[in-house]
């Protein structure tokens, strides 16, 4: 996965750790196909860093990984923008539950898992627009597929749960729980047929929802790094960014851990502490 699309922590996970992941993940199985394993972090928390770790150390024991994230499958600019006329002004930002692209997701995993060489669906974060599909890597054989997300396998709230705003974003500018239910309906309703295509899955557990604007500021700056010449965020603009996530990522520290079949509690420097 190209580092420009889709930046990495920049820190690297031990050696020890990720060898105990890879064999974790090769406990996944499916009868006549290859597994889907899932990695899911509050971003910022090395969870593509890890996926492009655990490929490297297959490679070397003769394994082919393909890695999707979440993110590949955002709707493109316009879908969302019509979203954004037609629901809700938040939709045009990408992220949120109901701004992917989910019939896209599952017919991807499902041909990779059933042993065909697929294209890999790509989203440009420089130009917030689907890469064309003339640009998209092919796959190959593989072995085991990764699915790495925020929020994977994430439960919806209660009606009662969604009616406090959880920030200043949510306070102003979706007063009347509009944007928030849609997305919580979205997670409820459409993604457990992705999820259902999670073999089986990990939880990169941080500290608390509190590290998630220092991680993801480092991440806009090594992605700027990645790419001097371009108009970069500043960090009022992540701060607020990532209140569009911050539901959803306080969600899943609630609810993960009682799903995920391993959990791994990481520390505020993204050390592992289980």
């Amino acid at each position: 996965m190209d580092p420009t699309t889709h930046p990495t922590c920049g820190h690297g996970f031990a050696p020890a750790f990720v060898e105990r992941v890879l064999v974790d993940a090769l406990l996944a199985t499916r009868s006549d196909a290859a597994p889907c394993y899932g990695i899911t972090g509050l971003q910022g928390s090395g969870k593509t860093t890890l996926a492009h770790q655990v490929t490297a150390l297959a490679a070397q024991r003769g394994r082919s990984v393909t890695v999707l994230s979440i993110d590949d499958f955002y709707l493109d600019q316009p879908k969302r923008e019509s979203l954004a006329r037609e629901v809700h002004p938040l939709l045009a930002t990408r992220g949120p539950p109901g701004t992917h692209d989910l019939a896209l997701a599952c017919a991807t995993i499902d041909a990779l898992c059933a042993g065909e060489s697929e294209l890999l669906p790509r989203f440009d974060k420089l130009t917030d627009r689907r890469i064309p599909q003339s640009g998209w890597p092919n796959s190959g054989r593989t072995d085991l597929v990764i699915l790495e997300g925020w929020f994977n396998q994430v439960p919806p709230q209660t009606d009662t749960e969604l009616a406090p705003p959880v920030n200043a974003l949510e306070r102003d500018e979706d007063a009347q729980g509009t944007w928030r239910r849609y997305c919580n309906t979205a997670l409820g309703r459409d993604y457990p047929a992705l999820w259902r295509r999670i073999d089986r899955s990990l939880f990169l557990q941080g500290p608390g929802f509190e590290v998630v604007p220092a991680w993801r500021w480092q991440q806009e700056q090594t992605l700027q790094a990645a790419n001097p010449g371009r108009h970069a965020m500043t960090q009022a603009q992540v701060l607020r960014f990532v209140q569009f996530f911050e539901r959803v990522s306080r969600q899943a520290l609630a609810t993960l851990p009682g799903i995920a079949d391993v959990v791994v509690r990481l520390d505020g420097m993204r050390r592992v502490q289980s």
